[in-house]
């Protein structure tokens, strides 16, 4: 596949001004740290993350992708990508709800005019906006009708991540008149919008998910992003690339958590204990049968890394394009991003659940918080099914055919 790639040239001013990758990374580095110290009793207790959300905004990352000129950290997809990641291997619902965070805060960017965008972004910033909700399709859609000097928001979504703690809430929503789909931004503090924690998953439950209801939601113009229309007539090349852009989050999240079991599990084998639990002995290091299992995991850990090291080149590459990319482009870079995820998401399922056959018995404890890493990635697995983009693969290959512009969930 002849993919976009990166540019080589000069860092851009974002890239000059400010804290740079290394700062980014040591910053993802050490709130993942923090975050891990409790994860499991957080998981078990499974309340609202208002703590976890305040962590994440005191380490400057919920602004992480906002232009440094605009109040923001002035960080690329890339040095956001590995932050998820960092974040996912030791809360994998937190790192659901920052990637989430990122992607609707930053989706401005390809859906609105770019003076719209600079205005939502530097809002953000400025007063330290989360972000939730989702920009997928779904079969009942809520409604955007026009009223006197706007619109009016209507409907029931009916699963949406972060809403529990969300300052803004980007959802998707069809014309009333012509059944156009649009972006739309609304304020979840406003009394038209009633949220209901009812998710009730049983993993991710930290990722703050939930149902919410809009009734008559005043709508103001420049709260209309912009159109999310797949029709190529209205979506250029450069918008469909949210479609890649978002689900290569996915990816990221599903990595983190097969790389954060296996380093739980590993320390647990090396030591004897659980990192955490002093008092619970582990099978021997040496023991043939877990060695085989390791390597087996490591290899797939490794391969969907090397796949999603890939599809990040290609994203980046494409986004540097700009206006100048093609539709051909812009399907080699998703069909990458969909080989990816159908990786990942192998790695992350035979991992979190081969793990558990490694340490034994003894993580059926729910003290060691080993199967918060299963049920945290089957739940995802379940919303992002490797199925549909495995067809996406298969078409492409077969058939020529361009991947659907899909957004994740």
């Amino acid at each position: 596949m002849g993919v976009a790639t990166a540019p080589s040239g000069p860092a851009s001013d974002s890239d000059r001004i400010g804290p740079g990758r290394a700062h980014w990374l040591r910053v993802g580095r050490e709130t993942a740290d923090d975050l891990a110290t409790d994860a499991v009793a957080r998981e078990q207790a499974g309340k609202a993350p208002l703590d976890e959300v305040a962590r994440l905004r005191e380490a400057g990352l919920l602004t992480l992708l906002v232009p440094h000129e605009s109040g923001g950290g002035g960080a690329d997809w890339t040095t956001a990508y590995a932050v998820i990641r960092e974040i996912a291997a030791a809360d994998g619902a937190i790192g659901q709800l920052l990637g989430c965070h990122y992607f609707l805060s930053w989706s401005a960017r390809l859906f609105a005019e770019p003076a719209l965008a600079a205005q939502v972004e530097r809002r953000s910033a400025a007063e330290q906006w989360c972000w939730g909700g989702g920009l997928a399709r779904q079969e009942l859609p809520l409604t955007l009708s026009r009223k006197a000097g706007g619109h009016v928001l209507d409907g029931r979504q009916s699963y949406a991540t972060g809403v529990l703690v969300a300052d803004r809430l980007a959802v998707r929503a069809e014309r009333a008149d012509t059944g156009e789909p649009l972006a739309v931004v609304v304020d979840a503090a406003h009394p038209g919008v009633r949220i209901d924690g009812d998710a009730d998953t049983f993993g991710q439950r930290l990722a703050a998910g939930g149902s919410v209801e809009f009734d008559a939601v005043p709508v103001a113009a420049e709260d209309v992003l912009g159109s999310l229309s797949a029709d190529e007539d209205m979506l250029s090349p450069l918008a469909a690339l949210a479609s890649p852009v978002g689900r290569l989050l996915s990816v990221q999240l599903l990595l983190g958590m097969a790389e954060g079991v296996l380093a739980e599990a590993r320390e647990y084998s090396r030591v004897g204990h659980s990192p955490w639990h002093p008092d619970r002995p582990a099978r021997p290091p040496q023991d043939p049968q877990a060695l085989t299992v390791y390597g087996e995991l490591t290899v797939l850990a490794h391969s969907a890394s090397a796949l999603a090291a890939q599809a990040r080149d290609a994203v980046h590459g494409g986004l540097a394009r700009g206006e100048d990319l093609t539709y051909d482009e812009y399907a080699e870079i998703s069909v990458l991003v969909a080989m990816a995820e159908a990786a990942a998401s192998r790695a992350a399922q035979e991992s979190t659940t081969r793990a558990l056959d490694i340490v034994g018995t003894r993580s059926a404890s729910s003290r060691l918080g080993f199967d918060r890493f299963w049920r945290n990635a089957r739940t995802h697995t379940l919303y992002e099914p490797a199925a549909h983009r495995l067809r996406d693969v298969g078409d492409y290959f077969l058939n020529g055919a361009h991947p659907p512009f899909v957004l994740p969930v």
